[in-house]
């Protein structure tokens, strides 16, 4: 299956104030998993070292190909394994907690940057090398490329600081219970702004949830 950047684009127009409900198609990712705040250092070399490979890609096509998809913007799923910090995130989406509220320290993640076609295993591999050879990243060893079809999933936008998702997040539940269906899975953000430069008043982030028919 094919999956240009024009085709995830699409996806990354999200209407202001609107729950939609879309079908993500099979795409090949370069991911990261750990555990920790997303301000915090294990976090953070994980997103050097996804842009490091994706910048590396970029060029190793550009250059075999004459063109190649721009790089695109980070993403990660966040979850909570222990039953208590399950019942805050509960409580967020209901609009009944904040996530300041739960214990950073114990999210899990995994970073993701999206390689759509003609990027392959075999770009990526060749960028891990090259970005190996100038760059002490350890976590380099835990970079991934793999295959994933998230499939139907409900996103809103988020306008705003990170810490300030929670009625975001409780909005983008109520409309996909409105629209039929309930959550599966992780909790899903695209980072359409870069914190580094701009306030964070101005930051835009996509908030998806995969989910499954209700009935």
């Amino acid at each position: 299956m094919t999956t240009t950047a024009a085709d995830l684009a699409a996806l990354y127009k999200v209407r202001k104030g609107l729950v939609d409900i879309v079908d993500v198609p099979e795409c090949g990712y370069v991911s990261v998993s750990g555990i920790g705040a997303p301000g915090g250092p294990e976090f953070g070399s994980a997103v050097q070292a996804l842009y490091a490979v994706s910048y590396g890609v970029h060029f190793i096509v550009k250059r075999q190909r004459g063109d190649a998809p721009k790089v695109m913007p980070l993403e990660a799923q966040w979850w909570v394994d222990d039953p208590d910090q399950q019942d805050i995130v509960a409580a967020v989406a209901l609009g009944k907690a904040t996530m300041a509220d739960s214990d950073r320290e114990r999210w899990q993640w995994r970073a993701l940057v999206a390689q759509p076609d003609p990027v392959d295993a075999a770009a990526v591999e060749t960028a891990l090398e090259q970005v190996r050879a100038k760059k002490d990243l350890p976590v380099l060893d835990r970079l991934r490329y793999e295959r994933w079809e998230e499939g139907r999933c409900a996103q809103v936008l988020h306008l705003g600081s990170y810490a300030d998702e929670g009625p975001s997040i409780a909005r983008l539940h109520a409309g996909l219970a409105a629209a039929g269906y309930r959550p599966r899975g992780r909790h899903h953000e695209i980072y359409l702004g870069d914190p580094r430069r701009g306030a964070p008043e101005k930051l835009r982030t996509i908030l998806r949830q995969h989910v499954e028919h209700a009935s």
